[in-house]
């Protein structure tokens, strides 16, 4: 059966990280035979130059059509005068809404030859993996009312909501329980509900359907806490779930104890598990076009999408164990690189990859 993907370049150094994941889609298409259908479409600042909207409605029926996405990055300063609705990022927003792509599954693992690019201790963090599981089409980014408007008084005010529906947080934690069971068996479920409404409710249903997995150690700890802990004991946590802005700013504090932002993946599913695959990075418009950018993360989106959508772990594997023959090899990026290793440009280390894979 054809494998239907759609690729989405975006904005920035999303068109050169990508390229590489194509690079290494054509290798593992050769190595294992796949039946492999690629279309490519404009999403971001990309498709708002060129078709004035940054979700083109080609993109979201070509979006529907197939069995899994690729995506860059979106955004940056260039649209930051663009009127909010029509700003880059509401391209990806908008894709994650249209395709109930709620379950985010963003992994944070040391790769143990970038021990030293750590913020952290070696001690710290060797052997680190955790897998955060973020729930992305609902929360704070979602709710309504939102905007900016002016008071009586002549002052302006901004307001969000921020709300979870019982059944939006039943079956992000469903999804994460089960994650945890393939893993160390210990979720951690992470809230603010000494404060915010929203998140009692969100402890009372994550508790409640933890009876259903007995075999699962489930724990709480507010936001605060857990952004500390992250930093002081990292390795306590197994799987971390949280509700959207929680999980977008923890994911990106649990990434820089890895090395770099640029090694670290993403998969955004939906209950079908058709797939939205990107690094977890933005659009870096400080390197962009220079051939510096690391493409590491993009690649291993790749794996996650063998993994979660077509269900081909043999493939994911070996996309995996290319990267880390690289990283064996010396191979560094300039996010990465350490004493005597092999600074590389982003197309040399896809190439890389590809000859690991051959």
């Amino acid at each position: 059966m054809s494998q239907k993907i759609l690729v989405l370049k975006g904005d920035g150094i999303g068109p050169e990280i990508v390229n590489e994941a194509i690079k290494v889609l054509t290798a593992v298409q050769h190595k294992f035979g796949l039946d492999i259908e690629l279309h490519e479409e404009l999403i971001g600042g990309a498709a708002f130059d060129a078709l004035g909207s940054p979700l083109p409605d080609a993109t979201m029926k070509k979006a529907t059509e197939v069995d899994a996405i690729i995506l860059g990055a979106v955004g940056g300063p260039k649209w930051s005068g663009v009127d909010g609705s029509l700003r880059p990022e509401k391209g990806l927003l908008g894709l994650r809404s249209g395709l109930d792509l709620f379950a985010n599954f963003r992994p944070a693992r040391l790769y143990p030859q970038l021990a030293e690019a750590s913020s952290l201790k070696p001690a710290l963090v060797s052997d680190l993996d955790i897998l955060i599981v973020r729930e992305l089409t609902g929360g704070i980014y979602f709710g309504e009312p939102r905007g900016i408007r002016t008071l009586d008084n002549g002052e302006r005010e901004g307001f969000n909501t921020y709300v979870y529906s019982e059944s939006e947080i039943s079956r992000i934690a469903h999804i994460a329980f089960q994650a945890a069971q393939k893993r160390g068996r210990r979720l951690c479920s992470v809230d603010k509900s000494n404060v915010l409404e929203v998140t009692v409710l969100w402890r009372e249903v994550v508790s409640d359907i933890a009876t259903q997995y007995p075999d699962v150690e489930l724990t709480h700890m507010y936001v605060d806490n857990a952004a500390m802990q992250l930093i002081r004991a990292p390795k306590q946590f197994d799987v971390i779930l949280t509700g959207n802005m929680f999980g977008d700013i923890l994911s990106d504090a649990a990434a820089m104890l890895t090395g770099s932002i640029g090694m670290l993946p993403s998969a955004s599913l939906n209950s079908d598990n058709k797939g939205m695959y990107e690094p977890i990075h933005g659009t870096a418009p400080d390197i962009a076009g220079k051939g510096i950018a690391n493409p590491l993360a993009t690649i291993l989106s790749v794996a996650m999408m063998y993994r979660y959508t077509f269900n081909r772990e043999d493939v994911a594997s070996a996309i995996e164990q290319a990267v880390n023959s690289v990283l064996d090899q010396g191979y560094r990026t300039a996010d990465i690189v350490g004493d005597a290793q092999k600074t590389v440009s982003t197309e040399e280390m896809g190439s890389a990859v590809v000859s690991s894979l051959q």
